[in-house]
């Protein structure tokens, strides 16, 4: 696919909507509507070492609009510009969580929804938590939960943590490093 050209529709403060218009695999033409993000970090912190029987894992419960109620959720946020993935994650662990970490492991980055957006998130994984001063957004509103390991699994199988970003790292978390 190639893109013929683009004409942007809206400016906002976190996405911007362009209409592209691209060439198909086929050699046929369209139009279609994409969302322009920045990309962004997501991290799940753990207050014990890799190998813990049932590690401690830091959760928040976010309000969001659009889910219209608090949300289960791992500390993430956009990248600002110029931003490296990693200084991302690590900057939304002190805002978000008040922690810092002296170990973070990149886990995988994900494409949120293809279809229409060109987010993607970088997922990882943190370790050796110290405790810093949170320094929310005005519009962040949020609770900071220690959860042990097994309680998020429950919470994933429940379906009670049903954010993407979060069931994807604490899914990848627990399918491929087995332990954290």
């Amino acid at each position: 696919m190639a893109l013929v050209g683009s004409e942007r529709k809206y400016t906002g403060r976190i996405i911007n909507l362009d209409l592209d218009f691209v060439r198909f695999p086929d050699g046929s033409t369209g139009a279609l509507e994409m969302i322009r993000h920045p990309g962004a970090a997501a991290v799940v912190p753990f207050f014990d070492t890799p190998g813990t029987r049932d590690p401690r894992a830091l959760l928040i419960r976010q309000f969001r609009h659009a889910a219209n109620g608090f949300v289960w959720e791992i500390p993430a946020g956009r990248l600002d510009p110029g931003e490296s993935p990693e200084e991302c994650a690590r900057r939304e662990l002190r805002e978000e969580a008040g922690v810092s970490a002296d170990t973070l492991r990149h886990l995988t980055s994900i494409y949120t929804t293809p279809g229409f957006t060109d987010e993607v998130i970088h997922l990882y994984a943190a370790w050796e938590l110290s405790p810093v001063p949170a320094a929310r957004e005005p519009d962040e509103f949020m609770e900071v939960h220690e959860v042990p390991w097994s309680e998020v699994g429950r919470l994933l199988r429940t379906g009670e943590i049903r954010d993407s970003k979060s069931m994807c790292a604490l899914m990848f978390v627990q399918c491929f490093m087995n332990k954290p």
